[in-house]
């Protein structure tokens, strides 16, 4: 390792650190190992200098969890003294890595300033770095450096070449309103001053980082581009001023006003060149999904006088929707798309068919081609239609045919793309009729006998269409050719994502086959037990599908059926876990499912046993005399089974909040699956309520529909349908029967359940696979050897816990939410009592506290000050939840344990001692103070 007489073992040691930050994230490792690479960097080689600089870089998160700052920068600071100036490039290099943790050093301020005077090339550019890098951390450098960088940049005897590399280091200068100022006015001195391509378009960047940062100057910088893009005739220019558009556009699109939108569309319009147009036509689809584009039509002058179409804008677009060029067509469709998505006034209701038919020419010419240009325009025109048809859903019927039409002429790339635009739209809107699957089954076929790459990728695609599609069960014609084709032209993996598919969709006795043909061909009993757990969890909600209403003892061997399959199927998928993953998840859900069904099966008990032994005549007039409604159901609800129901429902719904609330990884859809299974516990809880145990407080307002709430599937679709339905049936009954029979208000709650039951059960995405994964490792300190053993604290002392941890993120972070701060709770228990019971305070007895903590580059920590008075043994339970950019909590973990002693201090020890056996204390040890044990 480091220790070796080898250059080349001390340089692999070296250059391994980072996956060893990476493994264990925590101060007390990073600090002495970058300690261990500061003595390296003092006495090595400038080869391994560079290692070291190598491995500061790539672990720059990890500078701040460094707790002997001044001794690590002592060590690299020393070599800055050294006589060769590529050893004095390199540290500079090393202080600039570290800016973020040292960003007021004087002594580093100091070396970069004396270094940018150097004759050595090497040592002024890292000192430019440097200088950068410390710019954008510390305000004093920024504005001490400032004049020095302007005298540099404007001084004759600066090279060119580095003037180019010192005029970025001023888009650091915006920490303050007069340094950005300064900083604007000699960038516009130069702007005219050095008027060589070059020296333009890195000076007009500048700017406009500068512009981005500081805020206030942004829409004088929009001008400024605009002018150059009008003005100026070299490409390059004109180039940079789009790319710097671009940039303003996406970061803040509520800055440009009308004007800047109307010059940019008239410099599209006029300019010959397509690479332009192309780049002033990005700028314009980015502003045209933001705000900028109501401000462009709600602003304009004489509206009333002007249609839609005399718009520059729209005129640009629509002249581009049919250009030869891909992109600039692209761009054009994305453009109407956005306008007939956003804006709702009458006049430019004309562009949703302008914005149709340039999709569909758009699509006709790139599903011919399998280039990877023509590939990345259809991702654009397919995402503008699901955007289209999501706003306008009459302009459905024709998208979706236009569609189905071009799956058979397009090529397999381009068929794998429309089919998942098919499934997306079919989602929302059930556009997919039955007369409409001929044609799906006739292209499964033929693909199913094609020989190309692509083959696996379209018969996955393919069938999920099918299964959108066909909304009700499969006919049994259709799961023949599926099944035929798989058979003879894919691997087991399609055979599992079809399979998978078909259980998102409902189509469970589709999946239950498939699962059952793979059992045998997977290779871990691991995903063996995984497969049987699918194929009974697929088997259970086929034996659902045969409830009928009023029908209710077949309802209930239905269940029966279900829940055994259930029952099995649960015991395969804990087999199915492991350590690394353990399936909490899924295990939740499922055994949320099984306590669902056993909670309507029971539910349907009551209500039968009710018929079998009704309440007699008079109990309704019992009811009213008592005043206890409950007396109308007679001896059962005397017996509390309604109320017992009606707690168990909530508690389910309890239960579903709390999956819901730990399940911070999962996608948006899983999510509004279990909050429907939530839903639909309250829903039967409040029916029982406002039918039989309380129908006077029942309120209806809570629980009544969102409106047109849009709805993302069609198993949301259903269930809302028959919520909506339940809600009325209950709210008619309690209107025209009041009070309602036992008769009546029974069938309701039993047909309910039926209703709720028939919709096929949706297995979501976070059901089969992790896209986002987040976890938190935590800290103690002090920490015992061993975990078993207690930590001993005197009961006169308080116990300084620090809590550290590292956020760990998968290979896509953030992908649905972020980690805003996570909150630490602490709270000790009692666990065993030593010595005599004393009358303690309620307060002493427990501790129970609350922080919250901003991670910083993934890591964070806090402390907590614990008192244990009395004496005994403590478990201490740190728990950890987190909240996302949006202010939601989701309880995430991890929860960890440790157990304190907390021990009888000496000197009370030795009192207690004295007073057991009749001696009074000393008169030393009666005054003993503070000051006396020094």
């Amino acid at each position: 390792g480091l220790r070796s007489g080898k250059l080349g073992e001390q340089c692999e040691a070296v250059v391994r650190f980072p996956r060893l930050f990476q493994k264990y994230p925590f101060p007390i490792l990073i600090n002495s190992a970058f300690l261990k690479l500061a003595d390296v960097f003092r006495v090595g080689n400038n080869f391994l200098r560079l290692c070291v600089l190598k491995v500061t870089q790539q672990s720059e998160k990890h500078l701040e969890k460094i707790l002997n700052v001044d001794e690590f920068v002592k060590r690299v600071f020393s070599v800055i003294h050294s006589n060769d100036p590529v050893a004095r490039a390199i540290t500079l290099r090393m202080l600039g890595s570290m800016a973020s943790i040292i960003p007021e050093r004087k002594n580093a301020h100091h070396s970069i300033r004396q270094s940018l005077d150097s004759h050595d090339n090497v040592e002024v550019e890292a000192a430019i770095f440097a200088a950068a890098n410390f710019s954008a951390q510390s305000k004093d450098f920024a504005a001490g450096i400032c004049n020095k960088i302007s005298e540099m940049i404007q001084g004759l005897a600066t090279p060119v070449d580095l003037k180019l590399k010192l005029i970025p280091i001023l888009q650091h200068m915006h920490h303050d309103a007069s340094l950005a100022s300064s900083s604007r006015q000699l960038l516009q001195q130069l702007v005219t001053s050095y008027p060589s391509t070059k020296m333009v378009i890195v000076t007009l960047h500048t700017f406009t980082l500068l512009a981005a940062s500081s805020l206030v100057d942004i829409p004088k910088q929009i001008q400024l581009l605009l002018q150059y893009l009008k003005n100026d005739p070299r490409k390059a220019v004109k180039r940079l001023a789009i790319q710097d558009l671009k940039l303003l556009a996406n970061k803040t699109p509520h800055t440009w006003s009308r004007e800047n939108i109307q010059a940019l569309c008239e410099s599209a319009l006029h300019t010959p060149y397509d690479s332009l147009k192309l780049g002033m036509l990005s700028v314009l689809s980015t502003l045209s999904g933001t705000i900028a584009i109501k401000q462009y039509f709600s602003s304009a002058p004489g509206t009333a006088a002007t249609t839609a179409r005399s718009f520059d804008l729209v005129k640009l677009a629509q002249e581009c929707c049919y250009h030869n060029n891909r992109g600039i067509a692209a761009h054009g469709v994305r453009i109407l798309t956005n306008i007939s998505a956003s804006c709702q006034e009458k006049d430019l209701l004309p562009l949703e068919q302008d914005a149709v038919f340039g999709l569909e020419s758009l699509l006709v010419l790139c599903s011919q081609d399998d280039s990877p240009g023509a590939q990345a325009t259809l991702k654009i025109t397919l995402t503008c239609m699901v955007k289209l048809v999501k706003c306008r859903p009459h302009l459905s019927q024709s998208v979706v045919e236009s569609l189905l039409t071009q799956l058979h002429s397009a090529q397999d790339a381009a068929r794998i793309l429309m089919c998942h635009c098919l499934a997306a739209i079919a989602m929302q809107l059930p556009v997919l009729a039955d007369g409409m699957l001929g044609d799906l089954m006739d292209l499964y076929k033929l693909i199913g006998r094609s020989t190309t790459d692509k083959k696996q990728e379209l018969l996955v695609s393919l069938a999920t269409v099918i299964f959108v599609s066909s909304q009700k069960a499969l006919s049994s014609e259709i799961k023949t050719v599926i099944k035929q084709q798989l058979e003879n032209a894919s691997n087991g993996w399609t055979a599992y994502r079809i399979a998978r598919q078909a259980s998102r969709m409902g189509n469970h006795d589709m999946a239950r086959e498939l699962y059952q043909s793979l059992l045998t061909q997977v290779a871990s009993e691991h995903f063996y037990f995984w497969l049987n757990s699918l194929k009974e969890f697929s088997h259970a909600e086929q034996c659902l599908t045969g409830l009928q209403e009023d029908n209710y003892s077949s309802a209930l061997s239905c269940i029966a059926e279900a829940l055994k399959s259930y029952h099995k199927g649960i015991a395969s998928l804990t087999a199915a876990s492991t350590p690394l993953n353990p399936l909490s998840f899924q295990c939740g859900f499922v055994k949320l499912r099984i306590d669902l069904l056993q909670a309507f099966s029971q539910l349907i008990c009551t209500c039968n046993s009710l018929k079998t032994s009704p309440p007699p005549a008079i109990a309704t007039t019992i009811a009213m005399t008592s005043g206890n409604d409950l007396q109308r159901c007679g001896r059962i609800s005397n017996q509390a089974c309604m109320k017992h129901s009606m707690e168990e429902f909530r508690s389910l719904a309890t239960r579903y909040g709390d999956l819901y609330q730990s399940s911070f990884d999962a996608d948006s859809a899983t999510l509004r699956n279990v909050e429907l299974q939530q839903q639909s516990c309250l829903l039967i809880s409040h029916a029982i309520e406002a039918l039989i145990l309380d129908p006077e407080s029942a309120s209806f307002q809570e629980y009544s529909s969102n409106g047109t709430a849009h709805v993302e599937s069609e198993y949301e679709r259903r269930m809302m349908s028959v919520f909506n339905h339940v809600l009325e049936e209950v709210e008619s009954l309690n209107r025209k029967y009041a009070p309602v029979s036992y008769l009546a208000s029974n069938t309701c709650l039993c047909n309910a359940v039926i209703a709720l039951l028939k919709v096929p059960l949706s297995f979501q995405r976070y059901f089969f696979q992790k896209l986002q994964s987040t976890s938190i490792k935590l800290a103690l300190s002090p920490s015992p050897r061993n975990p078993a053993e207690p930590i001993a604290v005197q009961n006169n002392q308080q116990l300084a816990l620090k809590v550290e941890g590292v956020v760990q993120h998968g290979s896509k972070p953030g992908l649905f939410r972020k980690i805003q701060s996570v909150c630490l709770n602490v709270s000790s228990v009692l666990q065993s009592k030593s010595g005599q019971d004393y009358k303690i305070p309620i307060d002493n007895m427990t501790n129970e506290m609350e922080q919250r903590v901003e991670p910083h580059n993934d890591y964070f920590s806090t402390q907590f000050l614990l008192n244990f008075v009395i004496l005994g043994t403590h478990n201490i339970t740190v728990e950890s939840s987190v909240t996302d950019s949006n202010g939601i909590v989701w309880k995430t973990g991890p929860k960890t344990t440790i157990f304190v002693k907390s021990l009888e201090d000496p000197y009370s020890q030795q009192v207690r001692l004295q007073q057991q056996q009749g001696q009074p204390p000393s008169q030393q040890q009666q005054q003993r103070t503070a000051y006396s044990r020094f």
